[in-house]
């Protein structure tokens, strides 16, 4: 697969807003959201964030992502990582944590970049140690359905 990323448009909103395959997955990518997921929600979401990126596979839309942190010289924290449905397991997950660690190191100068996962995003908590990330704390939350889930926070260090 040929992996690009640009700017997210409008028309990327629409179609990202069918990524969440249900409650549990929008809660993973955007935990103040409400499913299901609406250009409304997307669009308050990426106008107080930074770098909202598009990601492509042969010129198709798979994924998304973006900072809700980015401190020049100091910490920038991804989030709003998803993967299209039809997509997952060929490594969009990796393309996209890699381009915007380094878009956090190299355009912001950043001394670390952070991310967050949920306990129950297996597939997450596998990915994130192989691309250099390690946890540095836990916190409790609550799932919509109001169980008790950790969101286990994680660094990298620029080298």
């Amino acid at each position: 697969m040929n992996f690009t990323h640009r700017p997210v448009t409008a028309d990327d909103v629409k179609t990202l807003c069918g990524f969440p395959q249900g409650v549990q997955e929008l809660y993973f990518m955007f935990p103040k959201a409400q499913y299901p997921l609406t250009e409304e929600q997307m669009h308050t979401a990426i106008s107080q964030r930074f770098d909202s990126t598009a990601f492509l596979a042969n010129d198709e839309f798979v994924g998304f992502a973006n900072f809700y942190r980015a401190e020049h010289d100091g910490i920038c924290c991804i989030g709003n990582v998803i993967v299209a449905p039809y997509a997952r397991g060929q490594g969009v997950a990796r393309y996209i944590v890699e381009t915007m660690t380094a878009v956090g190191f190299e355009k912001y100068q950043a001394r670390e970049v952070q991310l967050s996962c949920f306990n129950e995003n297996t597939a997450g908590l596998l990915l994130y140690p192989k691309l250099g990330f390690v946890p540095f704390s836990i916190e409790e939350r609550a799932t919509p359905g109001g169980r008790r889930v950790a969101l286990i926070n994680m660094t990298r260090h620029r080298q």
